[in-house]
Order: structure tokens, then sequence, then C-alpha cells
């Protein structure tokens, strides 16, 4: 089964968007339409930003919002 790693999870709710139409968006609030256009102009960045991305499609695409909400929450307590 797929393990992601915990720092990129911790990560893709700190980091924003740095460029683009969702710029200074936080990347685990991006919409999924935004990261399959991505997929269909070839793909992510490469590099970090695009691992992150990935991480964060393949989360929404495969239904587990549940996992972005809980380290929002963990994330905002600090």
């Amino acid at each position: 089964m797929f393990q992601p790693d915990k720092q990129i999870l911790i990560e893709i709710v700190k980091t924003r968007m740095p460029f683009g139409k969702y710029k200074d968006s936080l990347l685990c609030d991006l919409p999924v339409s935004y990261l399959e256009w991505f997929q269909r102009k070839g793909g992510f960045p490469p590099g970090k930003l695009g691992m992150q991305l990935a991480t964060v499609f393949e989360i929404k695409s495969n239904g587990l919002e549940e996992i972005i909400y809980k380290l929002k929450k963990m994330n905002l307590r600090g």
C-alpha cells in the first residue's frame, strides 16, 4: 500500500502555490480541476513542487480529503 512521506503531507498544508491562477493558495486547497489541468498539459512541474502537487492530486482524486482536513486542524493547533 502507498505510504506518503509524512513531511510531504505536512508541507502541503503549509506551502502556498508560487505562481499561476491559484498563486498564494495553499497547495492542499487547490481544486482537482486545476491539478487535472496540469496533467493534461504535460504533467506537474519538476522537483519538490511537482511532487507536492502530485500528492495533493492523488489524495483528492482518491477521495482521501479527510487526510488534508486532519492535517490542517493539527497545523492550526501548532
